[in-house]
C-alpha cells in the first residue's frame, strides 16, 4: 500500500496523516453532512430552541472542535442526549438569548475539568457499560428510523427519548407505521438498503473506498424522487417526507439569524446551575462518546480526554456566543463517519465545512433529499452497532459481563442515553464490587483444616462474605489465616478475626493466625513471618 508504515507487529497501516487521507475523509464528510444536517435541526427542534440554533452548533462542532481536538474520528455537534437539559433551561431562564448565558459559562467550566486533568475518570466505567451504550445506539436507530424508512416521520430527527408524545412511544411508532406506508418511501428505502448492502458484500464496490456507498445512496434517492415528481406518480413523496432547512436569503439572512446571550442574566443563580449541569453532562456524554469512538476506530488510537474536554469547553464558549446549542462528541454521527471510510479529523472538518456551506448557499437543494435515505444510513449504521454477534460475545464472557451489558441496554431504550448509562455504571460497578469481594481472598479445604488466604488487598468491602465463610467452618476443625500476600487488611476485617478468635475456642476450632496485624500491632508498617497460634483467653476457656 502506497504511503504505508509497518508497526513493530509487523501490521501494515496506512499513512494517517490528513493530506494523505483527503480521498477518503471528503467523501466521508459529505455523508457525515448529510446525516448531521436533519439531526441538528431535529434537536434543536425537540429543545424547544430556533433551528438555527442547531445548524450553528453543528458548524462550531464540526470546524472549530477539530482544530483543538486529536481525536481522529470523533463528530461533535448538537446531541439528543442533552435535549432535556436545554428544554428545562430555556424555560427555568425565560428567554433562548438567557439560556446561551449558561451555554458559555458550562463551557469555561469543561475548560477548567481539562485542565485540572479530570477526563481521565472515563477510564473507571466498566467495558461492559460502554459496549452496552454502543448496542443501545445501535438500537435506538433501528428502532427510531423504522418508520422514518416507510414514511411515518411524526418523531423529529434526532430524538433518542422512548416517549415521543402523551399517545406515543418508540413502540407503538413502529406498530403506527405498518398503517401509514408511504409507497415511496417504501420503494426509496428499498433500493438505499439493497446499495448499501451490495457495498459491504461486492468486492468490486468495496474497492471504491473513496465513493461512500451511504452518498450513493442519498444521490439515487433524491434522483428517485424527483424522477416520480417529474413522471406525476403518486408516490412521489411530498415536502413533510424530506429534509427542511430553515428559509431564509442569503448570507446577510443567515447572520440575520444568529442570536447573542444577554449578559445580564448573569445577576440569575438559576444560570450557575443550568450551567454547572450543562457543563458535566456534556463532559460525561462526550468523555463516553470518545471512549465507543476510539473503541470502533480500525487503528486503535487513543484521544488524550484531558486536552478533549477542553476543546469541548472551547467550542460550547463558541458556540453559546454564537446563539448555538451545547456540542458535545456524538457517537450516531461519529459511527456513520467511520462507517464512511473517515480516517483523520479531516473527515469532521468537511462535514461542518458542508453545514456551513448549506447554510449560506445551498439550503434549498437539501430540501430535496428524502428522509428515508438518510433512515437507511443510519439503520445500516444501527445494525453495525447492534450486531448479534456483540450480544453472543458478551453472553460467552460470562454473567459479570453479560449483566450490565444487557442492562444499559434497557435502561437507555427506556429512559435517554444519560439516565440508561448512569443505571448502567451503577449495576457495572455492583458487579466489579462483587467480583473483588470474591476475589480478596482464596479458601482451601484440607481434610478437617481450612486455609484462608488473603490476597493483595482486603478491605470492609469483603466483611459480609469473609464472616459468612468464617460461619461455615464445621465445628471441631483447625483454621490458617494467612495473611502473607496481603498488602493492606482493613481493621474491620482484623476486628471479625478476632471475634472468630473468641467464638472459634468455644466451638472447638483451632486457629492459626499468619502476618495478620491485630488490634495492639495495627499501626506497625508490617509483621513479616509471624505464625501465631490463637487460643481462647482465658474467660473464654473457663
Amino acid at each position: 500500500m502506497a504511503n504505508a508504515k509497518t508497526s513493530g507487529a509487523g501490521v501494515t497501516r496506512p499513512n494517517l496523516s490528513p493530506l494523505a487521507n483527503l480521498k477518503y475523509d471528503l467523501p466521508a464528510g459529505l455523508v457525515v453532512f448529510l446525516v448531521a444536517l436533519p439531526l441538528c435541526l431535529g434537536v434543536a427542534l425537540a429543545s424547544n430552541a430556533p433551528l438555527f440554533a442547531g445548524l450553528t452548533a453543528g458548524v462550531i462542532g464540526g470546524l472549530l472542535i477539530p482544530l483543538m481536538s486529536r481525536s481522529s474520528l470523533s463528530v461533535c455537534g448538537p446531541a439528543a442526549g442533552l435535549t432535556a437539559i436545554v428544554l428545562a433551561g430555556i424555560d427555568k431562564l425565560g428567554t433562548f438569548e438567557n439560556f446561551l448565558v449558561a451555554v458559555v459559562l458550562g463551557g469555561v467550566l469543561q475548560v477548567i475539568l481539562g485542565v485540572a486533568r479530570l477526563g481521565t475518570a472515563v477510564y473507571l466505567i466498566p467495558s461492559s457499560v460502554i459496549k452496552g451504550m454502543l448496542a443501545a445506539i445501535g438500537l435506538i436507530l433501528i428502532l427510531k428510523q423504522f418508520p422514518h424508512a416507510v414514511g411515518y416521520d411524526l418523531d423529529q430527527e434526532g430524538s433518542e427519548q422512548f416517549v415521543v408524545s402523551e399517545e406515543e412511544n418508540t413502540f407503538t411508532m413502529i406498530l403506527h407505521a405498518f398503517g401509514r406506508l408511504e409507497r415511496g418511501a417504501l420503494v426509496i428505502s428499498a433500493v438505499s438498503m439493497g446499495i448499501l448492502v451490495l457495498w459491504e458484500k461486492t468486492e468490486r464496490l468495496r474497492k471504491l473506498s473513496w465513493l461512500p456507498g451511504a452518498l450513493v445512496v442519498v444521490l439515487v434517492g433524491t434522483g428517485l424522487n424527483l424522477l416520480f415528481r417529474k413522471a406525476s406518480l403518486p408516490i412521489a413523496l411530498e415536502q413533510t417526507h424530506l429534509v427542511t432547512l430553515p428559509a431564509y436569503d442569503g448570507v446577510g439572512g443567515a447572520l440575520g439569524q444568529l442570536r447573542t446571550p444577554t449578559f445580564a442574566a448573569l445577576s440569575n443563580p438559576q444560570v450557575y446551575i443550568v450551567a454547572l449541569t450543562i457543563g458535566i453532562v456534556a463532559s460525561l456524554e462526550t468523555l463516553l462518546s470518545i471512549e465507543a469512538v476510539d473503541k470502533l476506530d480500525p487503528w486503535k488510537r487513543n484521544t488524550p480526554l484531558d486536552r478533549e474536554l477542553v476543546a469541548q469547553g472551547i467550542g460550547n464558549a463558541a458556540s453559546g456566543l454564537l446563539g448555538g446549542l451545547p456540542v458535545t462528541s456524538v457517537i450516531v454521527r461519529s459511527s456513520a463517519n467511520i462507517n464512511a471510510g473517515g480516517r483523520t479529523r479531516a473527515a469532521t472538518a468537511f462535514h461542518g465545512l458542508f453545514l456551513l456551506l448549506a447554510v449560506l448557499f445551498i439550503g434549498r437543494f437539501l430540501n430535496m433529499i428524502p428522509l428515508a435515505c438518510l433512515a437507511s444510513i443510519l439503520l445500516m449504521t444501527g445494525y453495525k452497532l447492534a450486531k448479534p454477534e456483540l450480544f453472543k460475545k458478551m453472553y460467552k464472557l460470562g454473567w459479570d459481563q453479560f449483566i450490565p451489558f444487557v442492562f444499559t441496554i434497557s435502561a437507555i431504550l427506556l429512559t435517554d442515553l444519560l439516565r440508561g448509562i448512569l443505571a448502567g455504571i451503577v449495576v457495572g460497578v455492583g458487579f466489579v464490587l462483587r467480583s473483588h469481594m470474591r476475589a480478596a481472598f482464596t479458601i482451601a479445604k484440607e481434610g478437617k483444616k481450612r486455609v484462608i488466604t488473603f490476597k493483595k488487598d482486603v478491605s470492609f468491602l469483603n466483611k459480609a462474605t469473609f464472616i459468612g465463610v468464617l460461619k461455615r467452618i464445621p465445628d471441631g476443625s483447625s483454621v490458617i489465616i494467612d495473611g502473607t500476600r496481603a498488602e493492606f487488611i482493613d481493621q474491620d476485617i482484623l476486628e471479625v478475626i478476632e471475634d472468630f478468635q473468641i467464638s472459634a475456642a468455644m466451638r472447638g476450632i483451632h486457629v492459626e493466625v499468619r502476618d495478620v496485624r491485630t488490634k495492639e500491632n495495627a499501626r506497625r508498617p508490617t509483621m513479616s513471618s509471624v505464625s501465631e497460634s490463637s487460643p481462647a483467653p482465658a474467660e473464654a476457656r473457663t
